[in-house]
């Protein structure tokens, strides 16, 4: 894409097309009083330029929108980011709109929709972006502030996270200090940077003990109970089981648990199980959960304060914030068993 393409304004569509600069305005607003033939010849033109129209001015209290955007099907952990966002919305007279996908086929046509629909900002929460989506949305001059992001795009973007590789090394030591040595890892996509921490956390513990991570005790997965309930069944059936296990995410646990007494086991006396999150699901669990407490509401109204400073033209002080993490203990996790 050459600067020139980036920097397309309404006069240079007009002289490509050879209308004039009302003309285009008439098509870019949908008015009927344009010819089939000039309309889609303007088109056209508009899609060589990468053309996409400033965001419309919201002057009026009430009127904003921020996206709030998932990669996947809304679950405990997406609940507790929504009503974070909506909570610091709420404050700022901003409304959230959420939506699921990423609009990774259409890059041009997904940021000109969200700028057309009145957005102010985009919060991506756990998604997979492609180079172009970020460039997109710079174009159409749309603020973007990742949550918890599968990975960083190379270009520099905002993003909002948690202490993870703490969290690992908690509940890891945690395990540990009650006398497990056999502690396996059943975590989310290992690309994904949100894990890879919370995985290094986890081996930096059990190397401090001199702990041997055994060979097939960590797997990975998508974060969902279904990973769970096949991460635990896969670690389970090895020759030497582990005596506890530390779940990337609080649904996986719930697997990993599922997996337990499928097999006999019981939890906590026969298997010890950490989870990460904290979400409602911990405490319902049975037993309730021990899990590491990710401020999941915190992040989601943090990164909605951070959209509008960015949307507002302001700096932020950081292009990366990390709130801390806190390991809750719960009727989960025992002393290792003898043997």
């Amino acid at each position: 894409m050459t600067a020139s393409r980036r920097r397309a304004t309404l006069a240079t569509v007009a002289a490509s097309a050879g209308v004039s600069v009302a003309t285009v305005s008439k098509v870019l607003n949908g008015r009927s009083d344009v010819s089939p033939a000039t309309r889609s010849l303007v088109q056209a033109v508009l899609r060589e330029h990468d053309y996409v129209a400033p965001a419309p001015r919201r002057e009026v209290a009430g009127l904003a929108t921020v996206e709030l955007q998932f990669d996947a099907h809304l679950n405990a952990y997406s609940t507790e980011i929504v009503q974070g966002a909506v909570a610091a919305g709420a404050e700022a007279g901003v409304g959230i709109v959420v939506s699921i996908g990423n609009g990774v086929e259409r890059t041009t046509a997904w940021a000109r929709e969200l700028v057309a629909a009145g957005r102010r900002a985009l919060i991506a929460v756990t998604s997979q972006m492609n180079a172009g989506q970020p460039a997109a949305l710079a174009r159409a001059r749309l603020p973007l502030v990742l949550i918890d992001p599968l990975n960083l795009p190379r270009t520099r973007v905002t993003s909002i996270g948690s202490t993870n590789f703490a969290g690992g090394l908690a509940a890891t030591h945690h395990l540990l200090s009650l006398g497990h040595r056999r502690i396996a890892y059943v975590g989310g996509p290992a690309t994904a940077g949100c894990n890879q921490a919370r995985l290094h956390g986890y081996r930096a513990a059990m190397e401090s003990e001199g702990a041997p991570v055994l060979p097939g005790y960590v797997r990975s997965g998508h974060f969902r109970y279904h990973d769970g309930v096949e991460g635990g069944a896969a670690v389970l059936d090895l020759p030497r089981p582990p005596t506890a296990i530390f779940a990337g995410s609080d649904e996986m646990a719930v697997g990993i648990m599922e997996a337990a007494r499928a097999r006999g086991l019981r939890i906590p006396e026969d298997l010890s199980i950490v989870g990460f999150d904290d979400t409602q699901i911990a405490q319902v669990t049975s037993p309730p959960l021990t899990t590491v407490r990710q401020p999941l509401r915190e992040m989601g109204g943090v990164a909605l304060r951070t959209a509008l400073r960015l949307a507002a033209g302001e700096k932020v002080d950081s292009h990366h914030v990390e709130l801390a993490t806190e390991l809750v203990v719960r009727g989960s996790t025992a002393p290792a068993p003898p043997g």
